[in-house]
Formats: C-alpha cells, sequence, structure tokens
C-alpha cells in the first residue's frame, strides 16, 4: 500500500489486544509506520511491546483524554518524540477500563450520564484533532480517521441515546473539518464498524453478528484494514466518507436468523 511508510501516526484507545485501535496500531507498524498508542491504563505499554519493528520504533502512553487539557499533552509529547505526526486514528471511546458503564432509557438519562457518554465518545476525538491540526496544516499534509459506528448515524438499539448522539456527531464534525483542510492536504474520514468481535462482546451481540448477511461478527483487523487505507498516501482523493464495515447488516430489512427468509 502506497504511503505509512516512516509515517509517525498516533492511535488512541489502542489498551485492548482484541481492540480496533491495538489492531489498527499493529496494521501501521507492520506498514513500517511509527507508531503512538495511548489509553487510559498501563496495560497500553504491554500493547507497546506486542507492536512489530525495532524497540525504540514506537511509543505508548497512558492518558485519560476526557481530561480537557490531556490531548494537548498527549500530541506534544508525540511530536517531540516523532518531530511531527502525519496520522491520527481517534478510536479512543465506548468504555474505559475499571469504569462501570451506564446506557439508560431516554426518560432516565441523567445529565451526567449525558455529558460523560458525549465527554468519552466525541469530545475525545474533537480535543485530538483539534491539537494535532495546526502541525498538519503548516507541513501541508495529514490523515485524520475517526473510528464512528454505524450506531447513530446509520441504525440504534435502546437505551443508546448518548452513544449514538455522540457517533453521529463525529461524523458531522468530521465533514464540516473535511471541507475546511481539503485544500492543504488533510483528508478526514470516519469508519463506521457494526457488530465487531471483540474481548467485551456480550452473548447478544455475538448472535446480532450471526445474523448479519455475512453470516458472522466482524474481526478488529477488517476494521483495522479500512483505517489502513484511509490512513494512507492512497486514499489522497477521499475525504469526508464514511465508510461502514457490518457485513452487510445496514442494508438488510429482514434480521433475523437467515432461513427464516433467505
Amino acid at each position: 500500500m502506497s504511503g505509512v511508510r516512516d509515517q509517525p501516526a498516533l492511535v488512541t484507545g489502542a489498551g485492548s489486544e482484541a481492540g480496533i485501535g491495538f489492531a489498527t496500531a499493529r496494521l501501521l507498524a507492520l506498514q513500517g509506520a511509527r507508531v503512538a498508542i495511548t489509553s487510559t491504563t498501563k496495560r497500553i505499554f504491554d500493547r507497546l511491546a506486542e507492536l512489530p519493528g525495532d524497540r525504540g520504533r514506537h511509543i505508548a502512553f497512558a492518558t485519560d483524554l476526557t481530561l480537557p487539557d490531556a490531548a494537548e499533552g498527549l500530541v506534544e509529547a508525540v511530536r517531540r518524540s516523532f518531530g511531527r505526526i502525519d496520522i491520527v486514528v481517534n478510536n479512543a471511546g465506548m468504555t474505559q477500563l475499571g469504569r462501570r458503564e451506564t446506557s439508560s432509557p431516554f426518560h432516565r438519562i441523567s445529565d451526567v450520564e449525558w455529558a460523560y457518554k458525549l465527554e468519552i465518545n466525541l469530545n475525545t476525538a474533537f480535543r485530538v484533532t483539534r491539537a494535532v491540526l495546526p502541525q498538519m496544516i503548516r507541513r501541508r499534509y495529514g490523515r485524520i480517521v475517526q473510528v464512528a459506528s454505524v450506531t447513530g448515524p446509520l441504525v440504534s438499539n435502546p437505551h443508546s441515546a448518548g452513544y449514538g448522539a455522540a457517533k453521529a456527531a463525529m461524523v458531522g464534525m468530521s465533514r464540516a473539518l473535511a471541507l475546511e483542510v481539503a485544500g492543504k492536504g488533510i483528508t478526514v474520514n470516519a469508519v463506521a464498524p457494526g457488530w465487531i468481535a471483540t474481548a467485551s462482546s456480550t452473548k447478544q451481540e455475538i448472535t446480532a453478528g450471526n445474523n448479519t448477511p455475512i453470516g458472522r461478527s466482524g474481526t478488529a483487523e477488517e476494521v483495522a484494514h479500512v483505517a489502513l487505507f484511509l490512513a494512507s498516501k492512497a486514499a489522497s482523493y477521499v475525504t469526508g466518507q464514511m465508510i461502514v464495515v457490518d457485513g452487510g447488516n445496514s442494508i438488510q430489512e429482514y434480521k433475523g436468523p437467515p432461513e427464516g427468509y433467505y
């Protein structure tokens, strides 16, 4: 693939060994990028040891990006280590290790729950993107990839209003930014995963994945390959787009067992 070799990349939310963030970081490293990874806990240093390539080529930070000043500090630390940042993959979101998640029906969502859903799923990406943009604009090059979701922009589930609102807003934010920086050599795109098998997948989520047209949940690496393309020089004429990775689930009207219809 044309264009990530020796490019400095920052991938957030890469702490889970089975997650989309680490899968993306691993593919970037395999293609020759220098990769900075972050998550909220020290397990990120275990992921760092698992990245392919020479020791010292990649770096890791334990950072809570829900803290207002954390993004600026993270981006500056990566810039000091790598000299610049060419690629950002904003994957942080959905859950935080060690924090109990709540998903309330709409009429019972508290202001605290609503604000937290927006903070972890939208504001983290906003702040990291805002922090990295000035250097990309100066160099007239950059690839920004937001890991959104089909939940919100295309479909939804009960008790998902906060998460869905945040992910839909992430796509809207990306499109607006794509217009602002299109003439500056910077592309901004979103990947929208559907049912993806990760370490936190529930029994119900696996069942839902089995009822997609492809007949299974997706893998983190399948999402990562799309993110890798959007992060590459080869994607130079793709911007402001949302690429769906859901095994065709969002295009089917009937979502029961396939033998009942197909």
